[in-house]
């Protein structure tokens, strides 16, 4: 391994994602505004979220339009990121279309949940032919806290595999709804990624730069309070993103720990729908998903990115350990 090459790769990889996602900024809200891309707050949520109404969405583009760039650049190594940006970029076009039918064409229910689902499924299974096929990468996972032990399913890795990105996925998803909180807990993780990438002497390490890059780019325009939002555009592409890094190093059982807060996001939903309908109407959380609860009870925007976001860098450290 050559340190030093593959230091320089990731930083210049990191520099060139911020910028062009930063600098994209400039002239992608000024459209999205003039598209009349504006979000729509929920009445029943906080009332402090009412104000966003009509703050341009799909800003997830810059997103995928940093990482894209950052990624391609043409290092040494760097083809191994392609099966990472084919589930970011195909995660981000169906985030795309669902954010366009919504915010664009005025339909609230955006994609069909089976629409979504069956393109979720397809762009998986491009993403396992790619890795078997041509990247030759086993999607037989690292068992965490024990070094050098791994966990084979043999006909049934490629199940399990749709069912893990497609779980994350919805999992950042949900994470997206305050300004700011899934652009830092996703740094968070891919920092995480970016030590396991260097540690492995894997060409990957560029993509994790390429996204924590272009991210702190995005969030010039998306900390609160935020004058663009990801939209599914960006949510969805970032759960993509994080599944295909984990994949990349055979690392999806380590997304519990890390990815902890999609996790219990995902929970807090699933408990809140099920004992509403149990309880005739009752509610287990203030509101769900789980930072909204956190919202209701007094919590700023802010503390809850921040608090959110010191979790996800310490479940980083016991990653690591896991490693």
């Amino acid at each position: 391994m050559h340190l030093d090459v593959d230091l320089t790769a990731a930083v210049i990889s990191f520099l060139v994602a911020f910028i062009v996602s930063a600098v994209s900024g400039r002239f992608l809200i000024p459209f999205l505004r003039d598209l009349k891309a504006g979000q729509t707050e929920r009445s029943d949520g906080p009332k402090s979220h009412l104000k966003k109404t009509g703050t341009p969405n799909m800003g997830g583009l810059m997103i995928l339009l940093g990482v894209t760039v950052g990624c391609l650049l043409p290092f040494k190594g760097h083809g191994q990121t392609f099966p990472v940006l084919i589930l970011t970029i195909g995660f981000g076009m169906i985030g795309f279309i669902d954010d366009y039918i919504k915010v664009v064409k005025k339909r609230s229910d955006g994609l069909l949940a089976w629409q979504k689902l069956l393109m979720q499924i397809f762009v998986a299974l491009c993403f396992a032919f790619y890795v078997q096929k041509i990247s030759y990468v086993p999607l037989s996972m690292k068992i965490p806290f024990a070094s050098g032990s791994v966990l084979d399913f043999g006909i049934f890795n490629i199940p399990i595999m749709i069912f893990i990105v497609v779980a994350t996925v919805n999992g950042t998803n949900f994470t997206d709804g305050v300004d700011g909180l899934c652009s830092c807990v996703t740094i968070a993780v891919t920092v995480f990624f970016v030590i396991a990438a260097a540690a492995a002497a894997s060409g990957v390490i560029t993509g994790g730069t390429a996204m924590i890059g272009a991210l702190m780019g995005f969030l010039l325009y998306n900390a609160y309070p935020a004058k663009v939002f990801m939209g599914d555009t960006g949510s969805l592409a970032l759960g993509g993103f994080v599944t295909g890094m984990a994949y990349m190093l055979r690392l999806p059982l380590f997304i519990p720990i890390i990815g902890f807060i999609y996790f219990i996001e995902v929970v807090s939903v699933i408990i809140q729908v099920t004992w509403f309908r149990r309880t005739g109407g009752k509610r287990f959380f203030r509101m769900a998903p789980i930072h909204h609860h956190f919202e209701m009870g007094g919590w700023s925007e802010v503390r809850v990115v921040a608090v959110f976001t010191i979790i996800t860098a310490v479940l980083g450290g016991v990653a690591i350990l896991a490693l």
